[in-house]
């Protein structure tokens, strides 16, 4: 990427972004392999989903449909996607590439399911093991001023390494144990990496997103239980 952007005389105003055109052969390469990772988060999505409706059906003897555990939405974040824009008072055919964002359709936009027609596309902002999530809706607001974008979650606070030097793993699994939060965890890091107090305030986060209007609230999510790894 680094030498394509030297090649093609392309300028960043910050020096952790790259980017090729995306007609070269350096773009067609990168489409090609975020396309490759994108099929392997479905597959995956799919076979945790899968194996989440067994073990449900295991305990409760009794199948996904009359469990209801029926999939209401899912969608990739941190891709780059061929859509149409209004740039300029012109539609335009843009790559728009959402990084730590969302896609947040409007209702009745042509992309989006017939389920959510009147809706606006669901928009899926997962919390931290420790605090709520939330479903949002896109909106004609964020169409226009984000290109049909919204926050995907809400950032990290802090760094994996730090999280690690400043967070016990006893204390964070009893501050869980005291919100009634169950949790079963493949290493003790990722308990202290992925601690409610390494990201920032998610109901803040989704509060500004809706008070800018470029989605809007819809179903707040409790956690109840976690699983790491």
């Amino acid at each position: 990427m680094e030498k394509a952007m030297e090649r093609d005389g392309i300028r960043t105003n910050d020096r952790q972004l790259a980017c090729a055109r995306i007609q070269s052969q350096e773009g067609q390469d990168y489409l090609a392999a975020m396309a490759a990772a994108a099929n392997f988060a479905w597959v995956n999505r799919s076979a945790m989903t899968f194996l989440a409706r067994q073990a449900f059906a295991k305990i409760f003897n009794k199948g996904p449909g009359d469990l209801d555990m029926h999939v209401i939405y899912d969608v990739s974040h941190n891709i780059a996607k061929i859509e149409e824009h209004m740039v300029d008072s012109e539609i335009k055919q843009l790559l728009v590439h959402r990084k730590g964002s969302t896609r947040a359709f409007p209702p009745h936009h042509p992309l989006i399911p017939v389920d959510y027609q009147l809706t606006g596309q669901p928009v899926l902002i997962g919390g931290t093991m420790g605090t709520c999530s939330y479903v949002l809706l896109g909106t004609e607001v964020g169409m226009e001023s984000t290109f049909g974008s919204t926050c995907h979650g809400a950032g990290r606070s802090q760094s994996r390494n730090k999280s690690r030097r400043k967070l016990e793993y006893s204390e964070v699994l009893a501050k869980l144990a005291k919100q009634g939060i169950s949790i079963r965890v493949a290493s003790p890091k990722l308990v202290m990496e992925e601690a409610p107090e390494s990201y920032k305030d998610v109901s803040a986060v989704v509060d500004t997103c809706h008070d800018a209007g470029i989605s809007r609230k819809c179903v707040k999510l409790r956690p109840i239980a976690v699983i790491k790894g």
